[in-house]
């Protein structure tokens, strides 16, 4: 049997109201056996052999930060490529200026350009939104080069524009595109489940192992950096898991990776269209062989009602939006239905992309719906994101059962945005409206969508409790959360939303040790001050891993 290691600490805030603050922990191996005081602890140690690490007397333990929705992959292939966001952007290992303005946008694509020595080398580009920087398409890319395929991919994901140059290296036959109801050729523009047609040009490139797999790399980096020792993979296999896998075991599958990434698949092809439920549940299944000590498919699976919230292609309900355009559906309606019933019928937690408040509308009646065929208790139907909703659906969300896992950072990056250019004052204050999900006990996490947020849960548990936007103005302070409704958000809520509730997520005997080491007590700093705090590192299942600072 092991030793006994103890950490005393400054102090101890384990999220746990039965006993929310202690002076130690005591763990062995990867479990928590007890958590109080160096005197209370006293009879696990006389009877075992235990050693007291000094390390955190002066630093503050949280249980391990948790963000329930990224995507590793997406980062991965996202991370090498150059930023041109409109918002800095801060990462382990550089500081990425804004770039603002139209003429800013293009003058920073000719520089990218000029710099890259190979002619024939494609330029990838993440971070263009057209509120900052203007509309841009094929033709405007072939102003930057006629020869040099150039990819610029919108700050949401969910659409990208592409050169002359571009289609040419994709060896994409045009007529192919101009089939697809989600593509516009004439202006080199790939949206939703056009992507899915892109993929097919761009994997053999942007999934070569070397790579893909320094993308992982650093993506890891940045998941250690923000303090996480759980992640959730909302969408594992995006582009193509059979190409994906090999380099996410490799990569993540390590001793020195301080953290676990819960896999949970998409539950159908962007576009839907498979209808066979049997075939889907059974293929979903299926994924569970492939899992690893910190890679780990199971009971979970995610769908997509609308369109993404940073393209501007939500489903909005009545008065739609101010620029009179119209959102997508990511999954047609009626095969929502179809296959949110084949998993539910098999006792799956399912999570659905909704963005806008349509969305969110056919979420929760395909629920209602399954509930009068087949009723489920504590089955954790959760809504992701949440960007555009009514008062009347969260409270629909209560009656329902359902759950919340939100990108606060539409607030802080899309608030004055949308205030000025989608959706009006009121709708854009009270978008991802946390306080009304508090104000009817429904359980809620924060989450990232990273890269469509820092992956920082301090960050996000700052917006939540603040509301403030990249402008200054305070949206919807009846929307904030307290200061401990948003740490929950990131540690014991989150782990809720991941069915890990039991195991991760606070800080009590029989738990999995898991530990985000702060320099400071955020119930001391204050939720204005949340995102200043520094971390020292975590533990990950009982092993202490510092934070590399460069």
């Amino acid at each position: 049997m092991e030793p006994i290691t103890v950490y005393p600490a400054r102090m101890i805030r384990t999220m746990e109201p039965a006993l929310p603050t202690a002076e130690a922990v005591a763990v062995r191996g990867d479990k928590i056996i007890e958590v109080g005081s160096l005197e209370s602890m006293r009879p696990w140690l006389d009877a075992h052999p235990h050693t007291i690490d000094e390390r955190f007397r002066d630093h503050v333990i949280m249980p391990g930060f948790i963000d329930p929705h990224l995507h590793p992959s997406m980062a991965a292939v996202l991370l090498p490529m150059h930023f041109t966001t409109a918002l800095e952007w801060h990462l382990p290992w550089q500081d990425v200026p804004a770039t603002r303005g139209h003429n800013e946008f293009l003058d920073r694509l000719k520089e990218i350009d000029l710099d890259m020595g190979d002619p024939d080398e494609p330029m990838f580009t993440w971070g263009h939104h057209p509120i900052w920087h203007g509309e841009v398409d094929r033709r405007t890319l072939n102003g930057i080069s006629a020869n040099r395929p150039i990819i610029v991919w919108h700050r949401g994901f969910h659409t990208l524009v592409v050169n002359d140059a571009a289609i040419a290296w994709m060896g994409m036959d045009e007529a192919d595109g101009e089939r697809h109801p989600q593509v516009n050729m004439a202006e080199g523009r790939f949206f939703e489940t056009g992507l899915s047609l892109a993929y097919r040009y761009f994997n053999p490139y942007i999934l070569e192992s070397k790579r893909f797999e320094g993308g992982l790399e650093r993506l890891a980096e940045v998941v250690h950096f923000g303090g996480h020792t759980t992640i959730g993979d909302m969408a594992a296999g995006m582009f193509n898991l059979d190409m994906e896998w090999d380099a996410l075991v490799k990569v993540l599958e390590r001793d020195d990776t301080p953290f676990r990434v819960q896999m949970i698949p998409p539950g159908n092809a962007l576009g839907g269209g498979q209808k066979d439920g049997d075939r889907l549940v059974q293929r979903t299944v299926g994924l569970r062989e492939r899992n690893t000590h910190r890679l780990r498919f199971y009971d979970h699976v995610k769908l997509f009602a609308d369109g993404g919230f940073y393209a501007g292609l939500m489903q909005l309900g009545p008065p739609g939006a101010i620029d009179g355009s119209h959102g997508e559906w990511m999954t047609p309606p009626e095969t929502f239905e179809q296959v949110a019933r084949a998993y539910w019928n098999a006792g799956f937690k399912i999570h659905v992309h909704c963005t806008g408040d349509m969305g969110v509308e056919l979420a929760l009646d395909t629920l209602e719906k399954l509930q009068w065929e087949r009723p489920r208790f504590n089955h954790r139907f959760t809504i992701e994101h949440f960007g555009v909703s009514t008062p009347e659906q969260v409270r629909r969300m209560a009656d329902l059962g359902a759950l919340a896992s939100v990108n606060i950072y539409y607030v802080h990056e899309l608030g004055h945005a949308y205030w000025q250019n989608k959706l009006g004052h009121e709708r854009a204050s009270q978008m991802s409206r946390l306080g009304t999900l508090a104000r009817h006990n429904v359980t809620t996490a924060l989450h990232t969508d990273f890269t469509m947020a820092p992956a920082l849960p301090l960050n996000s548990a700052w917006v939540a409790a603040t509301r403030i936007s990249e402008a200054g103005h305070v949206m919807g302070p009846e929307e904030r959360l307290t200061l401990d409704q948003a740490l929950r958000a990131i540690t014991i809520d989150a782990a809720y939303i991941l069915g890990l509730e039991h195991e991760i997520g606070s800080i009590r005997g029989g738990k999995t040790a898991d530990f985000t080491i702060l320099e400071q007590d955020p119930y001391e700093v204050g939720a204005e001050n949340l995102r200043e705090i520094p971390i020292w590192g975590t533990v990950f299942e009982g092993r202490p891993h510092p934070i590399k600072r460069p």
